[in-house]
């Protein structure tokens, strides 16, 4: 019993602080519509706490005096400083990461999915903007804005990185060993085939993994949505009112939704599991694919030169056209980066050329003492 009154306890002091920082967020904030989806969410987080202050009574435990923590209090007190909007986005990260908390506790599940859509709530809060948009098409909205955000560039750019660099050691390190210019070959297209092979089977399984995962999250919502449609008809409406519509407008939208139990379906999947159910987190095959051909571009570069020429004269070359792809890598991160472009070119360069530096020694170190 004494590790479920511990639990009880620490329960009941997280909704309490949750319960008080909402409401110090509908203290400060001068936006009636976000001020009371504040101050709904500051209920909802009391009436959690009641049920944990039950069990403890019911356990012969009184609960102690409660006193706000320190997080609780200096967050309060920046909301009401700077305003709300300042202290949202720590909120939302914190709500987020214990969005699941009560998923492995089997006498608080009826509070689990109210705890993952407070987090989608807070989330919608935290990245909206006045005059942004309304309504609910948001969903589809925000889909293109996360689709544009530039990461297929970034995801693009690292895998050809990773490609020339860890050839490019390889390759050096072969050829400080003294091996003949056969075996440096041997080893770099060796490297190639191995690292592309490595790293689309490793993103063939994590974007399977992610699928398989999305199914089951959707599954669990699409079942909440047959058994508890009055609570996920208030979280679609609390989410509407956190991306900027008045309360009544939210609770019509969202009872309009849940008219339409797929389109319901699809929003609270955007919203409260940042999942779209149309891509599902992609299709592993093309993602494998391209992951393979990404790294085996990047890892040519360093081998190429020995497709023609051996000894130093392919060493050289091998160096030269790798840093001409890794200034060219380097100025491709800028893009993304918000660097200047010589200096992500003249980092990129650095690094790579110090990685096979290093590699190269080893490799003379171990072919001295192999001799």
């Amino acid at each position: 019993m004494k590790p479920d009154i511990a639990r009880y306890e620490k329960n009941l002091r997280d909704e309490l602080d949750g319960s008080a920082l909402y409401a110090a967020l509908a203290a400060a904030e001068t936006d009636p519509i976000r001020k009371d989806l504040f101050l709904q969410l500051s209920r909802a987080e009391a009436a959690h706490a009641q049920l944990w202050r039950d069990k403890l009574q019911a356990a012969g435990v009184d609960s102690a005096r409660y006193l706000a923590s320190f997080r609780t209090r200096v967050l309060g007190r920046l909301a009401q400083r700077f305003g709300p909007r300042f202290v949202l986005p720590a909120i939302a990260a914190a709500e987020f990461s214990d969005r699941d908390k009560y998923s492995g506790q089997a006498d608080a599940i009826a509070l689990s999915a109210d705890e993952r859509g407070h987090a989608a709530v807070i989330q919608a809060a935290a990245s909206s903007r006045a005059g942004g948009l309304i309504g609910p098409n948001i969903a589809k909205a925000e889909h293109w804005h996360r689709r544009g955000s530039g990461n297929d560039l970034r995801a693009a750019v690292l895998g050809a990185n990773d490609g020339l660099v860890s050839n490019l050691c390889l390759v050096m390190g072969v050829a400080g060993a003294g091996q003949a210019s056969h075996a440096i070959l041997l080893t770099g297209l060796a490297g190639l085939m191995a690292g592309a092979v490595s790293m689309a089977l490793g993103e063939w399984l994590s974007v399977t993994n992610a699928r398989e995962f999305a199914r089951s999250q959707i599954a669990q919502e699409a079942e909440e949505i047959e058994q508890t449609p009055g609570a996920e008809r208030k979280e679609l409406a609390l989410i509407f009112q956190a991306k900027g519509l008045p309360r009544e407008d939210a609770q019509r939208v969202a009872g309009d939704l849940m008219r339409d139990k797929s389109a319901a379906l699809d929003t609270l999947a955007r919203e409260e599991l940042g999942i779209d159910p149309a891509e599902m987190g992609g299709n592993p095959w093309s993602a494998a694919a391209l992951s393979f051909a990404l790294f085996a571009a990047g890892a040519l570069f360093p081998v190429v030169p020995f497709l023609f020429v051996g000894g130093w004269t392919g060493i050289v070359w091998s160096l030269a056209l790798s840093v001409v792809a890794s200034a060219a890598i380097g100025l491709a991160t800028s893009l993304f980066s918000g660097r200047g472009p010589a200096y992500s070119a003249a980092r990129q360069v650095l690094i790579g050329g110090a990685a096979a530096g290093i590699t190269y020694a080893v490799g003379a170190l171990i072919g001295v003492s192999l001799s």
